[in-house]
């Protein structure tokens, strides 16, 4: 047996025009070192019938033969799997060439002024349109994107994370005054998909879709409080005790009746299991308890309120906030009263009549409106994946203070240089609270 492995024979030259890939080029090289002759008269290292040099100069004249015929056929071999490689290449042009282009992204880093002015549009609209339970805060900006229209508007798609805060949505007090609530009090978290309009540097929100679940503790909390359904009895015990009590010692010379039950929770202490309800209710037409059945008033002209309510065993403390009505204000361009603007429509969702909901009465907690899309627009569904977006990856570096430059795709050569060192993490931005 003769091995060329020692010796190999001259790498045959790839092709000028067609380059093949490392892998393929050292299998075929591979292919050709590792070719081994046997003669057919040879075996054992001996001759039979000739000389010990004739059968040397004959053994060495069949290795260059089939030394040959293997150069040969490596070489065939090699120009079909380039020509091979070729066809593949003129397809997959082809193919790129029918593809539709990329659309121009902006991507801002998610602490620019457009991320953060984008976020309380959207924050803003959302609280507005949210209309039982509680306001929202934001708590992440997690990325952000900007498309360039041809009528020069602009399509701003954001990812957002809210908290809920503790001030119901009846309350006028500023979404960024109201305390968030902690993980330990079980905080409800909104992860919601915003698209935006931007014309004449007017931002509004299009639609909408949110995602609303609890966020748990870190840890194991034993004596901290739990949430338990809006339609637990021993709870609405509780409030019915707290609004008769609110009503008798009140001093508003009005009577209230329960709007919606915002939250019900839970707790072990010392003596005992201490139920708290947190709800809201509005005024009706009676001025004393004992005035017989009170209707409640039109939302526009009645007060509203917001109580707080602890039970322990027998004990009861009941403590309501109450807002005031709708006020006129005074429009400076007419020097006239005008009605100010309306409040959200309630869903009364835990009283009796045409707003009662079997389905919101058996939750734990109220929830962000799940899909806002009025106009069909698409933009936050789940058909339109940007699957021909194309992506920016932006390496962490660490954070300092001056301005980035959001990052345009679709505008720049690919082979740009890169200006300097990148100041911040594109997205997600901060977290403001937990």
């Amino acid at each position: 047996m003769f091995d060329f492995s020692q010796n190999p024979p001259a790498e045959t030259p790839r092709h000028p025009l067609i380059l093949l890939p490392e892998a393929a080029h050292a299998v075929c090289t591979t292919l050709v070192r590792s070719v081994h002759i046997y003669p057919a008269h040879v075996r054992k290292g001996k001759v039979q019938g000739i000389n010990g040099k004739q059968a040397m100069h004959r053994v060495t004249f069949t290795q260059q033969v089939q030394l040959s015929s293997t150069k040969a056929f490596t070489a065939a071999l090699l120009m079909k799997l380039q020509a091979t490689l070729a066809v593949l290449g003129l397809l997959l042009v082809g193919s790129w060439a029918k593809l539709p282009p990329l659309p121009n992204v902006t991507l801002p880093s998610c602490h620019s002024p457009e991320a953060h002015e984008g976020a309380q549009a959207a924050l803003d609209f959302i609280n507005s349109q949210h209309t039982h339970g509680y306001k929202y805060a934001l708590n992440q900006i997690e990325d952000i994107k900007i498309y360039p229209r041809p009528d020069g508007t602009e399509v701003y798609k954001m990812e957002l994370e809210f908290l809920e805060t503790k001030c119901h949505v009846l309350d006028p007090t500023s979404a960024a005054l109201c305390p968030v609530r902690t993980k330990q009090e079980t905080a409800v978290e909104a992860d919601c998909d915003v698209a935006l309009s931007k014309a004449a540097g007017v931002l509004s929100v299009v639609a909408f879709k949110c995602k609303t679940e609890t966020e748990t503790p870190d840890f194991p909390c034993a004596g901290c409080p739990y949430l338990i359904p809006f339609n637990d009895t021993d709870a609405a015990q509780l409030i019915k005790a707290s609004l008769d009590d609110y009503n008798r010692n009140n001093t508003s010379n009005a009577v209230f009746e329960l709007l919606e039950v915002g939250r019900l929770s839970s707790q072990i202490v010392g003596g005992g299991s201490k139920i708290r309800a947190e709800f809201a209710i509005i005024e009706t037409n009676c001025t004393a308890i004992d005035d017989g059945v009170c209707v409640p008033l039109h939302h526009t002209v009645a007060r509203h309120g917001f109580c707080l309510s602890e039970g322990l065993d027998l004990g009861l403390t009941v403590n309501c906030h109450i807002f005031s009505p709708l006020s006129q204000v005074v429009d400076p361009n007419v020097n006239a009263s005008v009605p100010s603007a309306q409040p959200p429509v309630l869903l009364h969702a835990h009283t009796s009549g045409p707003g009662y909901s079997p389905t919101i009465h058996a939750l734990k907690h109220h929830k962000l409106t799940p899909l806002h899309d009025p106009t069909a627009s698409g933009l936050v569904s789940a058909e339109s994946a940007e699957s021909l977006e194309a992506s920016v990856v932006v390496p962490a570096a660490p954070i300092v203070k001056r301005d980035v430059a959001p990052i345009v795709v679709g505008t720049q050569p690919a082979d740009a240089p890169v200006a300097g060192p990148i100041a911040l993490v594109r997205c997600p931005g901060r977290v403001i609270h937990f």
